[in-house]
């Protein structure tokens, strides 16, 4: 098959600007191949080069002593004790999600499954964090409907829990719904498994099912806006097999005991291009490609195919070559492919040959640490006008209008269609907090959360940087769990809009600074850039995941309000309401400055919870809709009402960071007291759980009826 001339409307068409094919031409001296043009453009996107983001990320912490691997693996690995390890990664799967929302999200809950167990860890635990446009939206019920469907259709069929995540709507993700899956394993902390290759000579195997035409330029798509062409984009989405990816991590984690494997990497994004060359990259090594022998369900695929396929449910290992029969015998008892595609060779280069005819012979190092880095012009975010006067209003009034908003009403909807109890390690269902799970075979339990207030991160990138991991500490410590590590999500618009550009440094800045302060150093990650469909840009939504600790079941904090508990607040209260959750359902208004975050009261508050834990019955942090959101949430999960102390509007409702509200018996109310004296730490008494209304001063409403809003809400309004 003759291959297409090269032309400038090509070049473009593979997300190449003029200079950087300029750039490309310097580097090897001659006009590339077709081939060699896709595999510059796989490397080269913003998807899996990180252009404009690298200098930035550099400024992240990214170490301490729990962390046993950082970014720039396929996850971030952390010590958890006793030699195990905690492996886990959040990632995006944004712009195929909106083109084909059921294949687009379970592609990409089987992608950040692979990463985990790529290196060598069994996957115990997911989340995904999800933002869509309007309810009423035309486009938006199709969205959440097939994206909540594929999430579940492939957990629950690999058979891991879902313990947790976010949803949310607004206007501004109309035309570019956000899709972050998040993963969690468990291995050995000396036996992980890393994807540099080593030694000359090696065989490279690839793994798992066959390659196919699916996700040809998936990464180059998912770099770029939406624009009236988005239906012709549809190819580009990937298709899985959950079946599949779960005979093949079984079969990888078996053949990894056998001691055959050098390196291994995940076929992600820009398929076996990308893993080829990260793991020659890493290794300092070059690699040859015989694609004739590459496994392909489709004929007469080309080389260009081949090298830019997204198909599902593969892998490619460097293999020692005097245990590949026992390699193979593995992944043939578990019915999948395997094959030799080539070997590493001493030179730095990228050789692809198919059917005797070179393809592709590039310098293999300039793929990938000689990709273009930017530092794009950016306008710090203008400081937020002071919020206007907001009224005081019927504290019931305002609850009621939280919990019919699919916002913040109850996402039991979304949950239950998830499998949460496989494996029987779940010590808690989604929808009271930070998800755990118990480390089989031991008394300890991993906590885990993802969070992100998106509005704020709009009006204050950096106070909002820091709220999505100080929301991530509290929703950890609140459970009792101890944090440990993070990995960030950040979704953005177009980087080559200095305001765009921004948001993402101030929500950086604002995101080091929280980490570095809480010890939660950032481990692994996903930056997702060009989130925007006609000019119009998504709310930056830095997400937040987060992993924390408890080393004994004693340890947990319940969650079982009981009649007679007093209700007490922790940490200080101004009344902040500037981007609340108040504000925009009851006023319709999204004005004034997010609110501060205090990083050292941030830590002495959870600090002072962690060790009054036998103290305290139950927490929450507090964050939307504040301290009435927080109470009817607590009392709606025991069944039990609330009484909470007359107050205005902005201490009912209000946003401050660094609080938490508490449930314990009257006789420990004293002992709390004294503690929080002691410790410096803020504390008060504001009603108590008693009866089967929600009273607030002198408003009251049955405790039945505000409960079926909340339960019934958010079926209503996208279901």
């Amino acid at each position: 098959m003759q291959e297409p001339a090269i032309t400038p409307e090509l070049i473009e068409s593979h997300g190449l600007k003029p200079d950087e094919y300029d750039m490309i031409l310097d580097i090897i001296g001659r006009e590339p191949s077709f081939t060699e043009l896709g595999i510059f453009s796989a490397m080269w996107n913003e998807h899996c080069s990180y252009k404009s983001s690298k200098k930035w990320l550099r400024t992240l912490p990214t170490s301490g002593p729990q962390v046993i691997c950082g970014p720039g693996e396929n996850a971030g690995v952390v010590d958890i004790g006793d030699g195990q390890a905690v492996v886990f990664k959040m990632e995006s799967h944004n712009h195929p999600s909106y083109i084909e929302p059921y294949q687009g999200a379970a592609t990409g809950v089987g992608g950040i499954l692979r990463d985990v167990f790529t290196m060598g860890a069994r996957p115990i635990a997911s989340m995904n964090a999800l933002s869509f446009g309007e309810p009423d939206h035309p486009k938006t019920r199709q969205l959440v409907n097939g994206v909540v469907e594929g999430i579940g259709g492939y957990g629950n069929c690999f058979g891991v829990p879902c313990v947790g995540g976010e949803v949310r709507f607004h206007p501004a993700y109309n035309g570019n719904c956000l899709v972050n899956a998040f993963a969690a394993g468990l291995a050995d902390s000396d036996k992980i498994f890393y994807s540099a290759a080593s030694g000359v000579g090696m065989p490279v195997v690839y793994l798992g099912a066959k390659t196919g035409r699916d996700g040809v330029g998936g990464a180059t798509m998912a770099s770029a806006e939406f624009d009236e062409t988005i239906e012709e984009k549809r190819p580009t989405v990937q298709v899985g097999d959950p079946f599949t990816e779960k005979r093949l991590m079984e079969a990888t984690l078996e053949l990894m005991q056998t001691g055959a494997v050098i390196s291994i990497q995940d076929m992600g994004a820009a398929g076996l291009t990308c893993s080829a060359v990260e793991m020659g990259d890493k290794g300092g090594l070059g690699v040859r490609l015989d694609l004739e022998n590459v496994p392909q369900r489709e004929d007469n695929m080309t080389a260009y195919e081949m090298m830019l396929s997204e198909s599902q449910e593969r892998m490619l290992m460097v293999l020692k070559p005097e245990l590949e029969a026992e390699a193979r015998a593995v992944f043939e008892k578990w019915d999948l492919d395997f094959a030799i595609v080539g070997e590493t060779i001493a030179e730095d280069r990228f050789l692809i040959v198919h059917n005797g005819e070179v393809k592709a012979d590039l310098v293999l190092s300039k793929l990938s640490s000689t990709a273009p880095e930017y530092d794009r012009p950016w306008e710090p975010t203008p400081e937020a006008e002071t919020l206007a006067e907001v009224p005081q209003i019927d504290p019931i009034d305002g609850l009621r209008a939280l919990l019919a908003s699919p916002n913040y009403a109850g996402k039991q909807w979304v949950y239950e269609q998830y499998d949460t109890m496989v494996m029987a390690d779940s010590a808690r269902t989604p929808g009271l907090g930070a998800g755990m799970i118990r480390v089989h075979g031991t008394d300890k339990l991993l906590a885990f959360t993802s969070d992100v207030t998106p509005r704020y991160v709009r009006a204050n990138p950096v106070e909002g940087g820091k709220q999505a991991v100080a929301e991530a500490y509290r929703n950890l410590t609140a459970v009792g769990a101890t944090p440990l590590a993070s990995t960030d999500n950040l979704n953005f618009g177009n980087p080559e809009k200095p305001e765009i550009m921004g948001q993402f440094v101030g929500a950086i800045k604002g995101i080091g600074a929280a980490c570095a302060a809480l010890d939660m150093p950032i481990v692994s990650g996903n930056v997702s850039l060009y989130n925007e469909t006609d000019g119009q840009g998504i709310l930056p939504t830095p997400t937040m995941g987060a992993v924390g600790l408890l080393s004994h079941t004693d340890d947990i904090i319940g969650n079982e309000v009981r009649e007679g508990h007093v209700a007490l607040l922790i940490g200080e209260t101004a009344g902040h309401l500037g981007q609340s959750a108040l504000l925009a359902e009851v006023f319709n208004r999204e004005d004034g400055d997010a609110p501060h975050v205090d990083l050292e009261a941030e830590k002495r508050n959870g600090d002072f919870i962690r060790a009054n834990r036998a103290l305290i019955k139950t927490c929450t942090d507090l964050s939307d809709g504040g301290l009435a959101l927080a109470a009817f949430e607590l009392a709606e999960a025991a069944g039990v009402g609330v009484q909470l102390d007359d107050a205005p509007t902005e201490k009912l409702f209000g946003e401050d960071q660094a609080r938490y509200l508490v449930a314990c018996n009257f006789d420990q109310v004293e002992a709390l007291m004294i503690a929080a004296g002691q410790a410096g730490v803020a504390i008060e008494t504001v009603g108590r759980f008693t009866g089967s209304s929600v009273r607030i001063g002198g408003a009251e409403a049955a405790l039945d009826d505000l409960a079926g809003t909340y339960r019934e809400s958010f079926a209503a309004a996208v279901a």
